[in-house]
């Protein structure tokens, strides 16, 4: 099932998040890649336990969790953080199968997990909106 949530983040926290993502440190995005994944994966991707993925990360966990189509559509008993990638010229992330359990530096090991895959894109606008088409961040949910 995928479900369609608009309007996670106001324009405001858009842009913070947008600034803090221009300025901050980048990393190999294998660092985080299973066993499979990282011989497709060619990304950046902003270190786990680096403060700026901490603040967006926390800023973002509360958007989800007081917006109520996203907890009815997933029913999340936990949500990790989200990892913050980056794909510039030649960067993909080939054909891969996603791992049900996300380990999280720091915290203990589960041993269990339901997958949720929710991609929230700060892409730059398109060149074909306009000023007048207000953008904000689109979360999709993939569930089971």
């Amino acid at each position: 099932m995928l479900a369609r949530i608009p309007d996670i983040l106001n324009p405001a926290r858009l842009v913070e998040c947008r600034k803090a993502l221009a300025t901050t440190d980048w990393v190999d995005g294998r660092v985080t890649a299973g066993h499979r994944s990282e011989r497709v994966k060619n990304n950046l991707q902003v270190p786990e336990r680096h403060q700026t993925a901490h603040r967006l990360g926390d800023m973002i966990l509360t958007a989800l969790e007081r917006n109520p189509l996203f907890v009815s559509a997933a029913l999340p008993l936990k949500i990790v953080p989200p990892l913050f990638n980056r794909y510039e010229g030649g960067h993909a992330y080939g054909d891969h199968v996603d791992g049900a359990i996300r380990p999280v530096t720091g915290t203990p090991p589960r041993t269990g997990s339901a997958p949720i895959s929710r991609p929230l894109c700060f892409s730059p606008r398109p060149t074909n909106m306009t000023a007048a088409n207000s953008w904000s961040p689109t979360l999709t949910v993939r569930i089971g």
